[in-house]
């Protein structure tokens, strides 16, 4: 039975919004691993004593060892919930001056922590974002050398064939829109433009 109540003891609590969020989180995380952890210590200092002296004694003797242990417990249950309110902003009119400045040093450690969290969570992001720009950055370079290398190498060609067909007359009848594929076919064009040329010189 008195175990029973131990675990059925839950004072509820109004929880401040806001700030405190990241407290209350803690606050119940650490009353979880106390929970468990106390209970682990009763349960072994019981089998620990039952060790010792064999048995208890009595149904009745096992009985208040229990209840005492459950006494403990509730009482340590119950300041740990007083400090988690009191970590909310709550139920301060009690405290003295030093205990409150107690109270804003471990808040003020706390917010520190989480402050570095934060950053530290930051510089990560960061780092993998300029790992990812890296990445692409490299991508585009290794792209731009498959298309615009074996471009550049062709194009030099073409200009070569346009220097080379341009260089044979003058003809400004030639179109502008000449199919640099075909450069015998210029050259023809422009032997012809010479040689008719030759011909009216001769008259």
């Amino acid at each position: 039975m008195a175990i029973h109540s131990l675990f059925c003891y839950n004072k509820p609590t109004r929880f401040a919004p806001g700030l405190f969020e990241w407290g209350e989180e803690r606050s119940t995380e650490k009353l979880y691993e106390f929970a468990s952890s106390s209970m682990r210590t009763v349960i072994d200092r019981y089998n620990k004593s039952k060790e010792e002296h064999n048995q208890l004694g009595s149904p009745a003797s096992e009985i208040k060892f229990w209840q005492r242990e459950a006494a403990v417990l509730r009482q340590q249950l119950h300041n740990l919930q007083e400090s988690h309110r009191q970590i909310m902003g709550e139920e301060l009119s009690g405290l003295t001056v030093k205990e409150l400045q107690s109270l804003e040093n471990q808040l003020e450690i706390s917010l520190r922590g989480v402050r570095v969290k934060k950053e530290q969570l930051f510089m990560d992001e960061i780092q993998e974002l300029n790992r990812q720009g890296d990445i692409i950055h490299q991508e585009n370079v290794e792209l731009y050398q498959k298309v615009y290398g074996t471009k550049d190498k062709n194009g030099t060609n073409r200009n070569s064939v346009l220097t080379v067909s341009l260089g044979i007359g003058d003809d400004s009848h030639v179109p502008v829109n000449l199919q640099l594929s075909q450069p015998q076919q210029l050259h023809y064009q422009a032997a012809s433009g010479t040689t008719k040329l030759g011909r009216l010189q001769l008259h």
